[in-house]
């Protein structure tokens, strides 16, 4: 068990490894994000960090998977990457409508 540890944390260690763990840190943080927005706003929240998060952490975690010529994996973060990339499409276009309704609107006395 011992050599099993040492081989897979120890001998293959390399700057891949340490990208894969950068990308899986960035990928687990946007829970906690989402978590702590949620706890403050005494609600379920889904703040922009956490699509952005999800977006950079699993671009990190597909180039590592490729790198490991994983299919399963590459598969899985390439079809995230879609769905992140969309989310944060839809929450551009919410501020952009809702800054074009505020221009469009006179204010009182101006």
């Amino acid at each position: 068990m011992w050599a099993y540890i040492n081989h897979v944390f120890i001998e293959q260690f390399d700057l891949w490894i340490a990208l894969g763990f950068l990308a899986q840190a960035m990928f687990t943080g946007r829970f906690m994000i989402q978590w702590i927005a949620s706890e403050r706003a005494r609600k379920s929240v889904v703040p922009v960090a956490f699509w952005t998060f999800s977006l950079l952490g699993g671009s990190l975690l597909l180039v590592y998977a490729l790198h490991r010529k994983d299919p399963v994996f590459i598969i899985g973060q390439a079809a995230g990457l879609v769905i992140y990339t969309r989310n944060l499409m839809l929450i551009s276009g919410e501020k952009k409508r809702a800054l074009a309704e505020t221009d469009g609107l006179k204010i009182p006395g101006s």
